[in-house]
């Protein structure tokens, strides 16, 4: 039986608010802070809500959805040569059964990983370095030009929601250089003869500060502060933001992860989350400006790479297995999946 949810910061949402973000790029502060108030308190109500205004190119996101199709149409013995498990900073396909958030359920999708392309030979790490591009004519260059639009994006939104928190705009931004940012390409096939409960992704919240989701087709679903799961309709020109486990940290609180899952899909879909996070040694602990006596610190620090890679070993097959051989050990500290937002306030972990 599942347990009674408790109260959370986020209201009883019924629909994701929605937010036009073009005033971040004004030049003028006043327009800033105004968009950023507005960014705010929509991630604060729900932790998910939708942007507009963001200024990505259509063209650009055209091309990524022509190669993210044009990929995943490929024969699976194609698509192998490119696994994971293959790469040193975990880029590349990632099939069907891979990815387990829940044990013993299976998620029904597949996904091609792409990271921020660390190309140093110094300073890498467990999932920060080159990546795996496959040879399919076209794919890096229009993946890679969505990921740097979409990461552009993401510095703008690290500077609204410092805003919105009173803080100097640079506040988490400078935190933000050559950080393990992910680009997922995740393809949802659909069978109508499939099992009707199977989850094309299991309830999760998601590990780094937010996430910036261009999705096809519905089956999104997030958990709102009453515990009920609400779907979340595709908006014409808007982006899906959701807050993560690491802006809750740094937010001490003030926006709180939110889990979210992907239903049986009713026809084929594609989603393109990107993961932002902060650098890979940045420890991860609430701001210091927003401490005083009446709001003491309600989380421990964690380091930001460490915090990341941990829920990664604890997610993923190929991982899993050398985890299991002693060839690999979780970093000192690691927590649990599933270890912030509504799920660990109503004590389910």
């Amino acid at each position: 039986m599942a347990p009674t949810p408790r109260n959370t910061p986020h209201s009883a949402f019924q629909r994701l608010p929605l937010v036009d973000i073009r005033g971040l790029f004004s030049a003028s502060l006043a327009d800033r802070a105004e968009a950023a108030a507005a960014l705010g308190h929509a991630a604060s109500q729900a932790g998910f809500l939708y942007v507009t205004g963001h200024g990505i190119d259509p063209r650009v996101i055209h091309r990524l959805k022509t190669r993210a199709a044009e990929y995943f149409a490929q024969p699976l013995e194609r698509k192998l040569q490119d696994y994971i498990g293959l790469s040193s900073n975990h880029s590349g396909y990632v099939p069907e059964g891979e990815e387990q958030f829940v044990e013993g359920s299976i998620d029904h999708k597949e996904a091609f990983d792409v990271g921020f392309d660390y190309l140093r030979p110094e300073g890498r790490r467990p999932m920060l370095g080159a990546n795996r591009w496959p040879t399919l004519p076209g794919f890096k260059e229009d993946i890679k030009a969505y990921y740097d639009a979409v990461f552009s994006l993401s510095m703008t939104l690290f500077k609204g929601f410092a805003l919105a928190l009173g803080l100097p705009e640079n506040a988490i931004s400078q935190r933000v250089n050559h950080p393990p940012s992910q680009l997922r390409l995740i393809h949802y096939p659909f069978s109508p003869d499939g099992v009707q409960d199977r989850p094309g992704i299991g309830a999760h919240t998601d590990y780094e500060c937010f996430t910036i989701l261009l999705p096809t087709a519905p089956g999104l679903e997030v958990l709102n502060g009453a515990g009920q799961w609400i779907d979340v309709p595709l908006v014409e020109g808007a982006f899906v933001i959701n807050i993560g486990d690491m802006m809750e940290v740094l937010s001490n609180g003030t926006y709180i992860a939110t889990a979210h899952r992907v239903r049986k899909v009713g026809e084929e879909r594609y989603a393109f989350p990107m993961f932002c996070a902060c650098d890979y040694d940045t420890v991860i602990e609430p701001i210091a400006q927003l401490l005083d006596p009446a709001a003491p610190s309600r989380y421990e620090p964690v380091n930001c790479g460490d915090h990341l890679y941990a829920q990664t070993l604890q997610t993923f097959r190929y991982l899993k297995q050398r985890l299991a051989t002693g060839e690999l050990s979780l970093p000192t500290g690691a927590k649990g999946l599933s270890s912030f937002g509504r799920a660990a306030i109503a004590g389910e972990v």
